[in-house]
């Protein structure tokens, strides 16, 4: 009897918004070592930082669900626990924070008894002023939170003979879907719906005030990114985080339980409270046009005397902060079908660097290092990458 052969195992590849597409457009090698090469960042401080704000924001949603706690929420008592909750199931998870005693209380000599004092850091600052600057406006409005959404879509690799798949999976997890009347009470002096009623595409929409309709969020640990574009590619972190919220309005749409989706909102969390280096970069970019957030006379005036110091750090207003810190993107038929256009090019390179490491060729000569000088700053693989090799001292540090 004639026994047939095994047939080669068929997998559709899985592509997600944030691990794949935004990881490779980031740099192309690093994405290669770190996705694909299981190799984990020595420092992951951004996966850290990206992981924790997300889960406290999360679980901070769900307590004000059960308890409704008012608003402004104190740190001590109301949000410290919630950080140490989301800390201990990051740490189970085999994520652990930037140090050992990021954490831990320090004790400090009140009268004569010494009182341990929980640490506050930037990043608990920056979520405390989250929470009570836009969980207000953001928690009534939430339908759900942390919903996974997949799609199939026709493998775009023109090498049919050697492609893995016909098809391909995207995925990704949307942060919050909020759902929004018009006319309901919740919406009723919400700075959310303000700030979408100033959008001239949300003027130009004849919207059912008995409808309810939804918006797609989604949280980002940075600051609000520079509108500077690389020449013919149109690409940056800018469009990046655009073309991620528009395909997922595909994603959504596809679910059967989805209403009509009008806009998508990003909140860059670090313009709530920003960095010495945050706002080096804000200041560049306003003086070199880089910005679309208007700014008043004083708070330019406050950017531009700002000397670089800590102590000297300028106290902006609130107004110019949830200004920067709020994002809001259109959402129609054309930006969409250019959106998944766009990550459809880029799932191609993948699989074009994918096919090229199987066909023998090496890795460095199959993915590009093409990571700015921030990415480079902080990558393990920089000193052996096609992009620094012509200069092995550049980040060479002397003592």
């Amino acid at each position: 009897m004639k026994l047939s052969s095994k047939s080669n195992e068929y997998s559709v590849p899985e592509y997600s918004l944030t691990g794949d597409l935004l990881s490779f457009l980031t740099c192309n090698l690093q994405y290669r070592y770190q996705n694909k090469g299981s190799l984990q960042p020595s420092r992951p401080l951004q996966l850290w930082f990206g992981e924790f704000i997300h889960g406290v924001m999360e679980e901070a949603y769900t307590e004000w669900t059960l308890k409704k706690t008012q608003f402004p929420w104190d740190w001590l008592k109301d949000i410290r626990p919630i950080e140490e909750k989301i800390d201990q199931r990051m740490q189970a998870r085999g994520l652990y924070p930037p140090s050992p005693k990021y954490f831990t209380p320090y004790k400090e000599i009140i009268g004569n008894e010494p009182i341990e004092i929980p640490p506050k850091r930037i990043i608990s600052t920056r979520i405390e002023n989250s929470i009570n600057l836009w969980g207000k406006h953001l928690f009534p409005l939430m339908d759900s939170a942390e919903v996974l959404i997949k799609g199939l879509r026709t493998m775009p690799l023109e090498d049919k003979i050697n492609r893995r798949s016909d098809f391909y999976c995207v995925n990704g997890v949307i942060d919050v879907i909020s759902s929004l009347k018009i006319n309901s009470p919740v919406s009723k002096d919400n700075l959310i719906v303000e700030y979408l009623k100033k959008e001239e595409f949300y003027k130009k929409n004849r919207l059912n005030f008995e409808r309810e309709y939804e918006i797609i969020i989604d949280y980002k640990g940075m600051k609000r990114p520079s509108q500077d574009f690389k020449p013919l590619e149109n690409r940056s972190p800018w469009n990046y985080h655009e073309w991620q919220i528009l395909t997922y309005s595909w994603l959504r749409y596809r679910q059967t339980n989805s209403r009509e989706i009008i806009a998508g909102i990003i909140f860059y969390l670090n313009e709530i409270l920003p960095s010495n280096e945050d706002l080096r970069v804000i200041k560049t970019d306003i003086e070199k046009g880089r910005s679309d957030v208007e700014i008043s006379k004083k708070d330019r005036d406050l950017i531009d005397d700002w000397d670089g110091t800590e102590e000297n750090f300028p106290n902006l207003s609130d107004s110019f902060k949830l200004d920067r810190s709020i994002r809001i993107i259109e959402i129609s038929k054309e930006k969409v079908k250019k959106a998944l256009k766009e990550f459809d090019n880029v799932v191609n390179d993948i699989e074009k660097s994918t096919l090229n490491e199987s066909k023998g060729k090496s890795i460095k000569k199959s993915w590009k290092a093409d990571g700015d000088d921030r990415t480079c700053d902080a990558c393990d693989f920089k000193n052996f990458c096609n992009k620094h090799s012509n200069n092995p001292f550049k980040f060479l540090t002397i003592p």
